[in-house]
Protein backbone atom coordinates (compact mmCIF):
# COMPACT_ATOMS: atom_id res chain seq x y z
CA UNK A 1 0.00 0.00 0.00
CA UNK A 2 2.86 2.34 0.83
CA UNK A 3 4.29 1.91 -2.69
CA UNK A 4 0.96 2.94 -4.23
CA UNK A 5 0.83 6.17 -2.23
CA UNK A 6 4.46 6.87 -3.09
CA UNK A 7 3.74 6.31 -6.80
CA UNK A 8 0.67 8.58 -6.62
CA UNK A 9 2.74 11.27 -4.92
CA UNK A 10 5.38 10.99 -7.62
CA UNK A 11 2.65 11.26 -10.24
CA UNK A 12 1.40 14.49 -8.66
CA UNK A 13 4.93 15.90 -8.57
CA UNK A 14 5.39 15.00 -12.24
CA UNK A 15 2.01 16.49 -13.17
CA UNK A 16 2.72 19.77 -11.38
CA UNK A 17 5.74 20.14 -13.64
CA UNK A 18 3.29 20.86 -16.47
CA UNK A 19 2.19 24.43 -17.05
CA UNK A 20 -1.51 23.64 -17.45
CA UNK A 21 -1.61 21.80 -14.11
CA UNK A 22 0.29 24.65 -12.44
CA UNK A 23 -2.23 27.18 -13.76
CA UNK A 24 -5.17 25.14 -12.46
CA UNK A 25 -3.40 24.80 -9.10
CA UNK A 26 -2.90 28.56 -8.88
CA UNK A 27 -6.53 29.18 -9.77
CA UNK A 28 -7.54 26.72 -7.05
CA UNK A 29 -5.43 28.60 -4.51
CA UNK A 30 -7.03 31.87 -5.65
CA UNK A 31 -10.45 30.31 -5.06
CA UNK A 32 -9.42 29.31 -1.53
CA UNK A 33 -8.16 32.84 -0.82
CA UNK A 34 -11.42 34.30 -2.14
CA UNK A 35 -13.32 31.86 0.06
CA UNK A 36 -11.53 33.11 3.17
CA UNK A 37 -12.18 36.71 2.18
CA UNK A 38 -15.88 36.02 1.61
CA UNK A 39 -16.16 33.96 4.82
CA UNK A 40 -17.85 31.02 3.12
CA UNK A 41 -20.22 28.70 4.93
CA UNK A 42 -19.42 25.00 5.33
CA UNK A 43 -21.72 24.12 2.43
CA UNK A 44 -20.07 26.74 0.21
CA UNK A 45 -16.61 25.46 1.13
CA UNK A 46 -17.75 21.97 0.22
CA UNK A 47 -18.79 23.19 -3.23
CA UNK A 48 -15.51 25.07 -3.71
CA UNK A 49 -13.36 22.12 -2.65
CA UNK A 50 -15.32 19.75 -4.90
CA UNK A 51 -14.91 22.13 -7.85
CA UNK A 52 -11.18 22.49 -7.26
CA UNK A 53 -10.82 18.72 -7.06
CA UNK A 54 -12.92 18.24 -10.20
CA UNK A 55 -10.87 20.70 -12.23
CA UNK A 56 -7.50 19.39 -11.00
CA UNK A 57 -8.48 15.75 -11.52
CA UNK A 58 -9.71 16.60 -15.03
CA UNK A 59 -6.47 18.40 -15.81
CA UNK A 60 -4.39 15.48 -14.48
CA UNK A 61 -6.32 13.03 -16.68
CA UNK A 62 -6.02 15.37 -19.67
CA UNK A 63 -2.27 15.59 -19.17
CA UNK A 64 -2.08 11.81 -18.90
CA UNK A 65 -4.09 11.34 -22.10
CA UNK A 66 -1.86 13.81 -23.93
CA UNK A 67 1.26 11.95 -22.74
CA UNK A 68 -0.20 8.60 -23.84
CA UNK A 69 -1.10 9.99 -27.25
CA UNK A 70 2.38 11.45 -27.67
CA UNK A 71 3.88 8.10 -26.67
CA UNK A 72 1.85 6.44 -29.43
CA UNK A 73 2.76 9.00 -32.09
CA UNK A 74 4.04 12.56 -32.31
CA UNK A 75 3.04 12.81 -35.98
CA UNK A 76 -0.02 14.81 -36.92
CA UNK A 77 -2.89 12.34 -36.76
CA UNK A 78 -6.52 13.49 -36.91
CA UNK A 79 -7.57 10.61 -34.63
CA UNK A 80 -5.14 11.72 -31.93
CA UNK A 81 -6.26 15.34 -32.35
CA UNK A 82 -9.85 14.28 -31.66
CA UNK A 83 -8.78 12.34 -28.56
CA UNK A 84 -6.79 15.30 -27.22
CA UNK A 85 -9.59 17.75 -28.04
CA UNK A 86 -12.16 15.64 -26.19
CA UNK A 87 -9.89 15.43 -23.14
CA UNK A 88 -9.38 19.21 -23.25
CA UNK A 89 -13.14 19.60 -23.54
CA UNK A 90 -13.53 17.65 -20.30
CA UNK A 91 -11.24 20.13 -18.56
CA UNK A 92 -13.16 23.04 -20.04
CA UNK A 93 -16.44 21.54 -18.82
CA UNK A 94 -15.05 21.16 -15.30
CA UNK A 95 -13.61 24.69 -15.34
CA UNK A 96 -16.86 26.27 -16.53
CA UNK A 97 -18.77 24.33 -13.87
CA UNK A 98 -16.36 25.65 -11.24
CA UNK A 99 -16.66 29.19 -12.58
CA UNK A 100 -20.47 29.11 -12.51
CA UNK A 101 -20.38 27.69 -8.97
CA UNK A 102 -17.98 30.46 -7.91
CA UNK A 103 -20.22 33.11 -9.49
CA UNK A 104 -23.28 31.81 -7.65
CA UNK A 105 -21.45 31.76 -4.31
CA UNK A 106 -19.85 35.18 -4.86
CA UNK A 107 -23.19 36.73 -5.88
CA UNK A 108 -24.73 35.54 -2.62
CA UNK A 109 -21.97 37.28 -0.62
CA UNK A 110 -21.58 40.42 -2.69
CA UNK A 111 -25.19 41.10 -3.64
Amino acid sequence: MKKKFRAAGQGLRDAFGHRSVQVQGLLGMAAVLAGFLLKLTAAEWTAVVLCIGLVLASELLNTCIEKLCDLYSTALDPRIRVIKDIAAGAVLTAAVTALVTAAIIAAAHIG
